[in-house]
């Protein structure tokens, strides 16, 4: 599949998306720390097993069998690998520090993300099913399309995850 994991524009995608493999259990975890930290609840979630997930990863060109990078759009551009931590942890008060690290060049900065991504189930274990958010966050996770229920938030999302007015 894709090779050059450089950001990409995505303008056409809502902004703060997060496409993750829903059955990693180290990716589910960070799920739920950008949940945990995320208190304006501004990103969303889609797990690549779902259709939406399997749509964007065909868009981005990944494998949605073996998931080699999660994504995360901001700012309208599609982010991925390490990257794609460090544009969300940018925006986490006390995790902002965790820039320094496009001090490494992006080719170490990848290598750092595949030898953990690519031993991601047997270091930390994977789920028979994709993840169950809790009724609480349950509105957060999209799985047909942008356009679904923005339940719980009180808002509903233009495509940039504005409030629609």
């Amino acid at each position: 599949m894709r090779r050059d994991w450089r950001p990409i524009p995505a303008d056409d995608l809502p902004d703060r998306i997060i496409l993750f493999d829903g059955v990693c259990v180290l990716c589910s975890r960070w799920v739920a720390f950008v949940i945990r930290h995320d208190r304006a609840a501004r990103y969303r979630f889609v797990a690549i097993q779902t259709p939406l997930g399997r749509s964007l990863a065909g868009r981005f060109g990944i494998n949605a069998d073996y998931p080699e990078t999660n994504v995360v759009v901001v700012g309208g551009r599609a982010y991925f690998k390490l990257e794609s931590a460090l544009a969300v942890l940018a925006e986490v008060p006390g995790w902002r520090w965790t820039r320094v690290a496009y001090a490494l060049p992006r080719v170490a900065r990848d290598l750092l993300y595949d030898s953990i991504a690519q031993n991601r189930y047997r270091l930390f274990g994977r789920r028979a099913t994709c993840l169950a958010p809790t009724p609480d966050v349950r509105a957060r996770f999209l799985s047909e399309s942008f356009a679904e229920p923005r339940a719980g938030l009180g808002v509903s999302a233009s495509r940039h995850g504005h409030a629609a007015g």
